[in-house]
């Protein structure tokens, strides 16, 4: 079965053509980044305002990377939440657009699912159940896969996610936006024990909190500033993400102990980081468990990854009619 695929949740328009969930045929990003960058970060209006002026061209051209015409593929899927709320309009209402043109059936998909997916393309052996964590700028979860389209919450993040506070604390250190990447980079020529973070203390064994975190550094870095003081900024940032990683790490095999799983998958944005890449690896090899990262170029948000997921969901009957709507928050498991 092959699928084209949408995606526009946030900056990135992306359109894919995927075979049977696992088989990528092609896969088109057309980036933002450089004029949010201006910004410090997501501007929702112009992001819808791009899409729209993208989502035709990537969709083009995926489907002649793919030497596909519209009428040879076999549905029409999309990321429907969450989001953005005009940014997932403008890929919603262009999907719905082809479904109805060339009568195929149009798939919704949670966009967090899809990151989820993205390791199925990547890894063609990997199969649920499995114990997942999904970290990305807008979302911090562990969750309990049991089937492909059978998700359950177990951990969440209280209220920042992991992926904002890399970004809020590498822009109160001088970095552009995105600014994870940036902060990855140069922790590598820093000194993670020279700073010391808190780790938050919650009262549920599986959740994150990440904005005292973030306050921390910005304070750090602000009360320096007004004292004339000069900081590190390699060991700030490493110190700063080795208390991250180390949260999520920890966090992450605590839960694969306790509710037996052996199988763990990494998800989203932040799965591109490399400490926590190293971390994970290292603490999995430690216990027996098998790890599953994404590639790097499956990290971020892609079309590849919700044309994986859209073949799942098709399989269980998951399909809309022209009624579809953008959802900005929706539960993994609605």
């Amino acid at each position: 079965m092959k699928i084209l695929s949408l995606e526009s949740s946030c900056d990135e328009t992306a359109a894919a053509v995927v075979e049977d969930g696992r088989k990528v045929l092609s896969s088109v990003v057309a980036s933002q980044v450089e004029e949010h960058k201006l910004y410090g970060g997501v501007v929702p209006e112009i992001a819808s305002r791009r899409h729209t002026e993208a989502i035709c061209g990537v969709t083009r051209e995926a489907l002649e990377q793919a030497g596909l015409s519209l009428a040879d593929v076999d549905g029409i899927a999309v990321t429907y939440a969450p989001g953005l709320i005009g940014a997932l309009l403008v890929g919603v209402n262009f999907a719905k657009g082809l479904s109805f043109a060339a009568g195929k059936p149009l798939i919704p998909v949670n966009h967090l699912r899809g990151h989820i997916a993205a390791n199925y393309i990547a890894h063609k052996e990997l199969e649920p159940p499995f114990l997942c964590l999904v970290v990305s700028g807008g979302h911090t979860h562990i969750l309990e896969v049991k089937d492909y389209t059978d998700f359950t919450v177990i951990g969440r993040t209280r209220d920042d996610a992991a992926g904002e506070t890399f970004d809020k604390a590498a822009r109160t250190l001088g970095f552009d936006y995105p600014g994870g990447i940036h902060l990855d980079r140069v922790s590598k020529q820093g000194n993670p024990c020279a700073y010391a973070f808190p780790r938050p203390k919650l009262d549920t064994p599986y959740d994150f909190s990440f904005s005292g975190l973030k306050t921390s550094v910005i304070n750090l870095v602000h009360n320096a500033s007004q004292k004339g003081q000069n900081l590190v900024v390699e060991d700030v940032a490493a110190s700063f993400q080795d208390t991250v990683t180390e949260i999520l790490c920890d966090t992450l095999m605590r839960a694969a102990q306790q509710l037996g799983y052996r199988t763990i998958v990494v998800a989203g944005g932040v799965s591109a980081n490399s400490a926590l890449r190293l971390k994970l690896k290292r603490a999995c090899a430690q216990r027996g468990f098998e790890l599953y990262v994404p590639p790097l170029n499956l990290c971020g948000d892609n079309a590849a990854m919700i044309g994986a997921q859209a073949y799942y969901e098709y399989r269980s009957g998951n399909t809309a009619g022209l009624d579809l709507n953008a959802s900005a928050n929706m539960e993994i498991n609605r």
